[in-house]
């Protein structure tokens, strides 16, 4: 076997609830892997690292679900990404949607905190399940795997957390992410959806929207606790 396809064997034999998903019991996980791995024969850099590829589904168990945060794919740049949407462990300044989503962690009218680092991985020990629609991308090419069939999965996951009779809360930003509204029961969970954070979204309709405040209220609400979605 070749990186990828060695990493999806770990990930199945771990017995996390999430590979009793379609996508990983009918053969489409292995496809996808294999035409990852023949890229990374053909002599492409793929990120992130083998061992980070599923590291979404397991920090985040689908019984822990809490609330869902959905991306495009990892980061293009070696070193950025860990595996978990927006999250970024690069040695640079933040990128620049992660600084705006960010910037909603204030209060009106305060000054945004300065996080420490752009690193998501104390949201997703909590139970925010941060899954990019593509789980692998190529160095230097942004969105190079979105049709290699991991969407199939990130549909299966958000099925499968709206299944799950825990109220958990949905933030859907921008048109990719907010598409699979359709496929959340609304009457137990709640859909919080916005434009995208990227500076170049022209209807500027991410800030100031207060998703981790309004997720947090609806979660209290439902009587469970709510995230704390500070950085250190």
């Amino acid at each position: 076997m070749t990186p990828v396809s060695d990493a999806l064997c770990d990930f199945i034999g771990s017995g996390s609830p999430w590979a009793a998903l379609p996508f990983f019991t009918d053969g489409t996980a292995r496809a996808v892997a294999a035409r990852v791995d023949a890229r990374i024969a053909e002599g492409a850099t793929v990120l992130p690292a083998p061992g980070a590829v599923f590291r979404a589904l397991t920090l985040t168990p689908l019984p822990a679900v809490k609330a869902v945060i959905l991306g495009q794919d990892p980061y293009p740049k070696p070193g950025d990404a860990n595996g978990l949407a927006f999250s970024y462990v690069g040695p640079r300044r933040l990128p620049a949607s992660l600084k705006v989503i960010l910037s909603e962690l204030a209060e009106p009218g305060s000054i945004p905190p300065r996080p420490a680092s752009g690193d998501l991985t104390a949201w997703a020990r909590q139970g925010v399940l941060l899954l990019n629609a593509a789980l692998t991308v190529e160095a230097g090419t942004s969105g190079a795997h979105l049709r290699y069939g991991w969407s199939a999965l990130t549909d299966q996951a958000v099925a499968a957390v709206s299944r799950n009779p825990q109220p958990t809360v949905f933030l859907l930003w921008g048109a990719q992410a907010r598409a699979r509204a359709a496929l959340v029961d609304t009457s137990r969970h709640c859909v919080i959806e916005t434009g995208h954070p990227s500076p170049l979204n022209r209807q500027r309709d991410f800030a100031g929207s207060r998703p981790f405040h309004r997720a947090n209220a609806w979660l209290v609400e439902q009587g469970r606790a709510p995230i704390d979605w500070t950085l250190a």
